[in-house]
């Protein structure tokens, strides 16, 4: 995805649009459940920002992956869960209240967490002729400004307005998902040979990444004796990223396209995955 009006504007103008909503979803008590129900929160916020980079950096030397997609394969599994996880905990009758909880929160703590992954990552795999400078100030900013600020503003919005701030949270997540499919088909269609490339090179790295993550969130929060609405919504948590955060990390930050292409996979695959827990929980359900 080359440098344009769509990685320039409307990638970060989305995203704003999209963590604004996510924003008026919140309330000051969506926080206040990391000191009520610690056990569970704390879980899923290990999973996602410790587990899950170990799984990934685990995969990649398992399968020997090329430096510049093994980057984009830690950028993804840094990034924190967006409201495509919100909604898929919801309709597969998880505990949605802690999914907007760790989504959150995550998002608080990746504004450090990413550019601390991503540039050890970078150190890593990249040899000196293949060396990206990541600006880390200029990183750290960016993620305030689309992340943190419109949160906040979101935050502020539902407080003032709730009724209509309710009325605009399914909204919200249509749009999310429907802007995250835009991203994936226009990475297909502007980089077609680097995406095929990318499926031969990368779909295997991808489809262990979200199948290891989402069945880690199971055994983790098994060991741990939550119960089954928990269960699901941590391993739904540590499976689906915000992709539409990590394709714009790579092409309007550091310039890196090949590097966005392991997270348009990874949103196919974890759409794949999360249709099928969402299909597995509403039979165990309604047999129950």
């Amino acid at each position: 995805m080359e440098t344009s009006l769509l990685t320039d504007l409307l990638l970060p103008l989305s995203l704003f649009i999209i963590m604004f909503g996510m924003g008026m979803s919140l309330v000051v008590d969506d926080f206040k459940r990391v000191v009520v129900y610690p056990k569970a929160v704390i879980l899923g916020l290990v999973g996602q920002i410790v587990v899950l980079p170990l799984i990934a950096f685990a995969i990649i030397m398992w399968l020997e992956v090329t430096p510049l997609i093994a980057v984009g394969v830690m950028l993804i599994a840094a990034c924190p869960g967006g409201t495509t996880s919100n909604l898929i905990s919801h309709l597969a009758k998880g505990d949605t209240a802690l999914s907007i909880s760790l989504t959150s929160i995550s998002s608080l703590i990746t504004v450090v967490s990413i550019p601390l992954i991503v540039g050890l990552s970078m150190e890593y795999f990249l040899v000196a002729d293949q060396a990206i400078h990541l600006p880390v100030v200029k990183t750290i900013g960016t993620l305030i400004v689309i992340t943190l600020l419109p949160v906040g503003l979101g935050m502020l919005v539902r407080k003032k307005y709730a009724e209509f701030s309710i009325k605009q949270e399914t909204k919200v997540n249509i749009f999310s998902g429907l802007f995250l499919a835009f991203l994936v088909l226009a990475i297909l269609l502007q980089q077609p040979q680097a995406v095929k490339m990318g499926i031969v090179t990368t779909g295997l790295v991808v489809a262990c990444l979200n199948g290891f993550s989402m069945i880690s969130g199971f055994i983790i929060a098994k060991i741990f004796k939550l119960d089954a609405r928990q269960s699901t919504t941590i391993g739904i948590e540590i499976g689906v990223q915000n992709g539409t955060l990590a394709i714009l990390i790579a092409t309007t930050i550091l310039h890196q396209p090949v590097m966005a292409i392991p997270a348009a996979i990874y949103s196919l695959a974890m759409f794949a995955s999360g249709g099928m827990v969402v299909f597995w929980r509403r039979r165990q359900t309604k047999n129950l």
